[in-house]
């Protein structure tokens, strides 16, 4: 390998940036014999490649790498968060419009569950926005079976332990009570499973319907189960340090010059006036 070479990024880092695979999954994939560099199957991912580098997974060419991008979906209920499923359930993924090209989740809903999933098509993008360091709030809108009372939410505020697992204090408001169901908001910044449904069972209540509303500064706004909607890229730019830099405002053309700035005169001032404004008196 050449200095360039060297010098770049480890290859599993550059599948995931170019969305063939998280890390893991591309290490996994390395490991598998599916991936070449420069005409040569690799089991390592202990490999840096640079921009001369010739990648193929599978046989084919790596795509140039495409702008990142983010976006919001709605998750409808019935779809689970995974490329291929064993139960044979149907996929977020499969479900997805076709033109969207190969993207990935960040997070996961469970198969009951509906609302905002963030898609991305930049691997990076993904790790970083999962890191607990990044400590977003998520928060819920959760129907649950039961007519909770303070004595109720308390523990979840303060924090539980379920089966030697503990989880971290959650954000929980009293919407409204409606007949036997009673609407909560439920704020977290931990993505454990089935969190939210293992601490309502915790205090006695029962779920029956959960929607993501927003993840960070990101929210679902207006829009309708299945639906997809691409986040600007000021936005990305504002919230996540993301993105080629605005372009800069052209320059005014200088006074007296074309759109060029050339080969145009240069306007003359029309000629003044006596200093007392008026006309100089004839001898």
């Amino acid at each position: 390998m050449d200095k360039e070479t060297k010098q770049g990024d480890r290859i599993a880092k550059v599948l995931a940036r170019r969305g063939v695979a998280s890390r893991r999954a591309a290490e996994a994939m390395i490991a598998e014999g599916r991936v070449a560099v420069n005409g040569k199957v690799i089991d390592t991912p202990a490999l840096n490649v640079g921009p001369r580098d010739k990648i193929a997974v599978d046989g084919k060419p790596l795509a140039e790498a495409a702008p990142p991008k983010l976006w919001l979906y709605y998750k409808p209920i019935g779809l689970v968060t995974t490329e291929k499923d064993e139960k044979g359930r149907p996929t977020v993924f499969a479900a997805l419009p076709a033109d969207l090209g190969r993207v990935v989740s960040v997070g996961r809903l469970d198969l009951n569950s509906e609302g905002l999933l963030l898609l991305t098509n930049d691997g990076e993008i993904k790790r970083k926005l999962e890191l607990p360091s990044t400590g977003w709030l998520r928060k819920y809108r959760v129907r649950v079976n039961g007519m909770p009372g303070e004595a109720t939410l308390d523990p979840l505020r303060r924090g539980l332990t379920i089966d030697g697992e503990r989880f971290q204090p959650m954000e929980v408001t009293l919407d409204r009570q409606q007949g036997a169901n009673a609407w909560l908001t439920i704020g977290l910044r931990e993505g454990k499973n089935r969190e939210i449904r293992r601490a309502m069972d915790a205090v006695g209540l029962s779920v029956n319907r959960l929607i993501r509303v927003s993840y960070g500064p990101f929210r679902l706004g207006d829009l309708k189960p299945g639906q997809v909607e691409e986040i600007r890229p000021k936005v990305m730019r504002d919230q996540l340090g993301i993105g080629p830099a605005p372009e800069p405002p052209a320059k005014p053309a200088r006074r007296g010059q074309g759109p060029a700035g050339k080969g145009q005169a240069r306007r003359t001032r029309p000629a003044s006036k006596s200093p007392a404004g008026r006309a100089p008196r004839k001898g």
